[in-house]
């Protein structure tokens, strides 16, 4: 929610240049309350702003069965080191 440049920005930037679909990608591990609440109505004011554009937002990390691989690898990595 704090990345540069903020959603509404990049929204405007690409609805400007054509863009009819729009997937945000929230980099989250768990569905907090920006998840919950912020972001859908962030994302319902930008689509009333661009009603052209549609826009949909991702799950958070949370549950996806490749993030038990990167946190292995990740300790693997120091565990490795580790002397």
């Amino acid at each position: 929610m704090e990345a540069e440049p903020g959603l509404a920005e990049a929204v405007g930037h690409l609805a400007g240049s054509g863009v009819e679909r729009i997937l945000v990608v929230p980099y989250f591990l768990t569905l907090g309350i920006h998840l919950q609440r912020d972001l859908p109505a962030l994302v319902e004011r930008l689509s009333l702003t661009h009603p052209n554009v549609e826009i949909r937002i991702t799950p958070p990390l949370d549950g996806h069965p490749g993030l038990v691989g990167i946190l292995l690898h990740r300790a693997q990595t120091v565990l490795s080191a580790w002397k």
